[in-house]
């Protein structure tokens, strides 16, 4: 499967993008011609190489090349709303595909501008972008991909820079509050820069487009294009660096996501506080959550306090950790897991009905396991020994080995 990383590093914007998949190959001329079907007038769109801290990248700019009043009129001022963009590339000469796409990147735009702005999504304004280029960044990012070959998409976690940006809506602070908004429930990493760096179409396509947000998938890479920022800071080149190539080792088949481990080491909890502890865990978001008998300093036995969890929940389950144990500190791990695509089917045995989860890996069941608390109440009804309802269960389900998943 042919899959694309973007390698965040310091910031992404609609042009970065646009630069980054022409020096990975995508042919300006065709991706000139393909956004012919938007059937909007009055542009141009240029590619140049540039060097940013001594790498070479491309720099894509687009301009208005209207002269007349009207069609300047049309190129500075027209489809500048979000009821208008929409609009234009709803009904553009393109493929499904490309404007579903394209659709879904602006539609995240203008959610998160509503949401900030507190207005609805047909008063949203595109104040701090020209709607020419609005489309162009959008439509021509979805098309390059497209053109490249590129079925997944992946990035890094999204940088947060600081300081402050003059807007329509006056100084606002960096990220700018719709680049906030849009960044909810992605992973993030600070930069050390005075500037913005990210901005709400760079992060609109990022976190739409990308499959995940956070890590490098598995691939033989092909091409590495870089695509150049606007701006120069020091020491750091303002790039977008875009690897394409095969996915590696079947990975694909896999359903990969970003976890957080967080961890405790106690020595010095009543025993009796642990399930209460491990069950407001689970209450919490956690994803699984264990004990693990440890040796600390001193020789002291104690007890490591594991659980896993999303992104989103690692900070509450890491709260409820530190409220419900003795501990002065959590410890937080980042780190990917891949696992099999599932789906839960219900069987019936002599005992009655039970759940059992069964995973699939290219269309085939490679695991068949029965819910616990299904076997132990069915157990519990007939007065015989779980393991009966469990051993039960796994017979009828036998014959799902042998099934693909349809």
């Amino acid at each position: 499967m042919r899959t694309g990383y973007l390698d965040i590093a310091v910031g992404i914007s609609g042009d970065m993008m646009l630069g980054a998949l022409v020096d990975a190959g995508v042919e300006l001329s065709g991706l000139r011609q393909q956004l012919q079907g938007l059937r909007v007038t009055g542009w141009e769109i240029t590619a140049e190489k540039v060097s940013k801290a001594g790498i070479q990248a491309t720099a894509v700019t687009v301009t208005a090349t209207a002269s007349d009043e009207a069609n300047d009129h049309q190129a500075h001022h027209h489809h500048a709303s979000y009821t208008e963009l929409r609009e234009v590339i709803a009904g553009a000469d393109l493929a499904p595909d490309v404007v579903s796409s394209s659709l879904q990147v602006l539609d995240s735009i203008a959610r998160a501008e509503a949401s900030v702005h507190g207005v609805s999504l047909d008063e949203v304004h595109f104040h701090e972008l020209a709607g020419i280029d609005t489309l162009i960044d959008i439509v021509g990012s979805v098309v390059g991909l497209r053109m490249l070959g590129v079925e997944k998409l992946y990035c890094s976690a999204l940088p947060v820079s600081h300081g402050f940006v003059d807007t329509a809506h006056g100084r606002l602070p960096v990220p700018p509050p719709a680049v906030a908004e849009l960044f909810k429930g992605y992973p993030t990493v600070p930069v050390d820069i005075n500037e913005e760096t990210v901005t709400p179409t760079g992060a609109a396509l990022a976190i739409t487009l990308c499959e995940q947000v956070g890590f490098f998938p598995p691939m033989t890479v092909e091409q590495v294009g870089y695509g150049a920022g606007s701006k120069d800071f020091s020491g750091r080149p303002n790039v977008l660096r875009l690897w394409v190539g095969e996915s590696a080792g079947g990975h694909e088949l896999l359903i990969t996501d970003e976890v957080v481990t967080i961890e405790a080491n106690i020595d010095d909890m009543n025993p009796e506080l642990y399930p209460h502890l491990m069950a407001q865990t689970f209450a919490g978001g956690a994803l699984d959550v264990w004990l693990t008998p440890i040796q600390m300093k001193k020789g002291r036995p104690a007890v490591k306090v594991s659980a896993l969890a999303a992104p989103a929940d690692a900070e509450a389950v890491a709260g409820i950790i530190l409220r419900e144990s003795t501990t002065f500190g959590v410890r937080l791990t980042r780190s990917q897991r891949r696992c099999v695509d599932r789906e839960t089917v219900t069987v019936t045995t002599r005992y009655g009905k039970v759940s059992v989860k069964v995973g699939y890996l290219d269309g085939r069941v490679v695991s068949v396991a029965p819910e616990y608390e299904d076997c132990l109440e069915a157990a519990q009804q007939h007065s015989v020994p779980v393991k009966a309802v469990y051993s039960a269960a796994l017979a009828v389900a036998d014959e799902l080995w042998q099934q693909p998943n349809d």
